[in-house]
């Protein structure tokens, strides 16, 4: 295989990394391989070849088609061009689909330097938007089909969002005149201040108190940009409360909480990406979940603590001793919520083995892929907590 095509390769699994394709350094020489077995001779083979290690969920196809006829110069590019500029040829339908996925792609293959130097024209289109229409739209716009500057904006609004957890009582006591518990030891002190005569009965009620929150977030492959923009969302609550402890899983366990608690976001992110190995890599959630009971739970988990696990459920290991730990993890906190990005698509069914393993344990399965969803995730946090046997039984008569 010539040098000129390795280039061309590398230079196209980096435009497709820019336009939202998780493609790491791992999948670029699976490719590679790939063409080295079918050569570059067959315009088919060479198209599946790359979608075969390119392409990991299929929602993901219509960017890929694109970015592929493009770079690789499809003959009959020019036909779908001009079929393009005939409006009359495609149904609004078509032209909403494919117009958030052309938006990352032509960012994609437009450089800096080009994107400077290019000519801008004012349009009316543009100036007559009103600003609260544009933020309702990104907030039900869904994060991977977010351009670069909706990102931006959407960041600047997550690190804006409070989160108001109920508070759980715990051991201890403070003073209260009205509560029903008498206070011996602060009314045996009153007592001995009034000299004996005289004695003042002290009462005191339950300490009230935010419980811990811990987050285990998925950063594997089929996560992609929704758990690079989700540490933007937990950096938000860790300097939003106290007592915050996240933990980032593909094929190993990692605990970033440390990184987290820097006021700059930018920052923040930089030494959390630092200390991971293993981004968008495979997943083995019941190894990092073993890991994560064996090591963390006793330490983060206590006092009533709330757990938001962030992943899509899809399991390298297919599910090995997932449930086992899922069970474990679940007895370990007062509440365990899942996030799932997989939920915002209205046919979703728990057929995978890693879902159908975790879901019996779960007391709340919440979608988790723009802001609405984040919006929504805090109201549920802020109601009160219920039975747990009661809101699992119902939960799981929703999801069947």
């Amino acid at each position: 295989m010539s040098g000129k095509l390795v280039d061309n390769i590398m230079q196209f699994a980096r435009i497709l990394r820019t336009a939202g394709l998780p493609v790491g350094p791992g999948q670029v020489i699976e490719v590679l391989r790939a063409v080295r077995e079918v050569g570059p001779g067959n315009r088919d083979d060479f198209y599946w070849a790359l979608f075969a290690t390119c392409v990991t969920r299929i929602d993901q196809k219509p960017l890929f088609d694109q970015a592929f006829h493009i770079f690789w110069r499809n003959p009959r590019l020019r036909e779908r061009l001009m079929q393009m500029l005939l409006p009359n040829l495609q149904t609004e339908a078509d032209r909403q689909a494919a117009k958030p996925v052309a938006t990352r792609l032509a960012e994609a293959l437009t450089s800096p330097a080009q994107a400077e130097q290019a000519p801008t024209r004012e349009e009316v289109e543009i100036d007559a938007s009103l600003t609260w229409s544009d933020r309702e739209m990104l907030q039900e716009k869904d994060f991977d089909q977010m351009t670069t500057a909706e990102l931006r904006q959407t960041r600047t609004m997550i690190a804006a969002l409070r989160f108001a957890f109920p508070d759980t009582p715990t051991r201890r006591f403070r003073p209260d005149q009205s509560g029903h518990r008498p206070d011996g030891r602060a009314t045996m002190r009153a007592t001995l201040r009034s000299g004996g005569d005289v004695v003042p009965l002290r009462f005191k009620a339950v300490r009230l108190k935010p419980p811990p929150v811990v987050v285990l977030c998925d950063i594997s492959g089929s996560m992609g940009r929704y758990s690079r923009l989700l540490l933007h969302f937990v950096h938000a609550l860790t300097n939003d409360r106290s007592r915050v402890s996240t933990f980032l899983f593909g094929t190993r366990l990692t605990n970033i909480t440390r990184a987290l608690r820097h006021r700059d976001v930018d920052v923040a992110v930089a030494q959390a990406a630092a200390l991971v190995t293993d981004w968008s890599g495979g997943t083995r959630i019941g190894q990092c979940l073993h890991e994560f009971n064996r090591l963390w739970s006793r330490r983060v988990l206590g006092q009533g603590a709330i757990l938001l696990l962030i992943s899509d459920g899809l399991d390298k290991d297919a599910g090995a001793n997932l449930a086992k730990e899922a069970e474990r993890l679940s007895m370990s906190c007062r509440r365990l919520i899942w996030l799932n990005p997989l939920l915002r698509f209205e046919g979703f069914a728990p057929k995978s083995l890693g879902i159908r393993a975790i879901l019996p344990y779960v007391d709340e399965l919440r979608p988790v892929h723009n802001l609405n969803s984040l919006v929504d995730l805090g109201k549920a946090l802020s109601r009160p907590i219920a039975q747990r046997g009661a809101r699992r039984t119902t939960r799981l008569l929703e999801v069947a």
